[in-house]
């Protein structure tokens, strides 16, 4: 599964760090491309930001391709991002929206209100525009620990992304991703959508997981 940040220019001030996930126009299209020749790639978009409709959007029409958006509810509307009407016109173009949150927080950081605004306003909010329930989400910062997965299944989230790396099983609760980065190559995406991770890789991988998932309170 490959995750998408932002795509060419923006009007908006990045994140610190943002950039590192901010991926030229041309370097989308031979993501798109070599997607369109692999069936079992999936695509999904995090942030919200404006490109997922003026830049992305058209493309994978063009490609006939589907992808997945996280939404960050709580910045609809701000420069750079989607508003309102940009999340109903990807339900309308047959884009699945999920959650991102609301103020793209670090869940594992959170105070009770900031939490209420995270696991369950979010989804109110993009419920209502998608005309549906929301219970996909990716995690930001790829930040979670036992209580956030937790958070998670108490609010009776199906399915959540992560940005762990490595290959994701469809039906599994918990998929990680790989995110493109402003210095992906041909041989990146190709070591991605067709390479096999070797047993030390997998091994490191699994061990990561398993810390996150068992780390912090229960």
């Amino acid at each position: 599964m490959i995750n998408v940040h932002g795509i060419g220019p923006t009007d908006r001030d990045l994140a610190p760090g943002e950039d590192r996930t901010w991926v030229s126009v041309g370097q989308f299209e031979q993501m798109l491309d070599l997607a369109a020749r692999r069936d079992h790639v999936r695509i999904t978009f995090d942030d919200g930001n404006a490109s997922d409709l003026e830049i992305a959007l058209p493309r994978l029409l063009d490609r006939g391709l589907t992808a997945e958006f996280f939404v960050l509810a709580g910045l609809l509307g701000e420069p750079g991002r989607l508003d309102a009407d940009g999340v109903r016109e990807l339900v309308k173009a047959g884009m699945p929206v999920g959650s991102h949150g609301w103020a793209h927080r670090d869940w594992r950081r959170v105070d009770e209100s900031e939490a209420r605004e995270e696991f369950q306003e979010a989804h109110r909010v993009l419920g209502d525009l998608v005309g549906g329930p929301v219970d996909s989400v990716a995690i930001p910062f790829g930040s979670y620990d036992r209580r956030v997965l937790k958070r998670l299944r108490h609010v009776g989230v199906r399915r959540v992304l992560s940005s762990d790396g490595g290959p994701a099983k469809p039906s599994a609760w918990l998929q990680p991703r790989n995110s493109l980065r402003h210095d992906m190559d041909a041989a990146w995406l190709t070591a991605v959508v067709d390479g096999r991770p070797g047993p030390a890789q997998r091994a490191r991988r699994l061990a990561a997981r398993t810390a996150k998932r068992l780390r912090g309170k229960p």
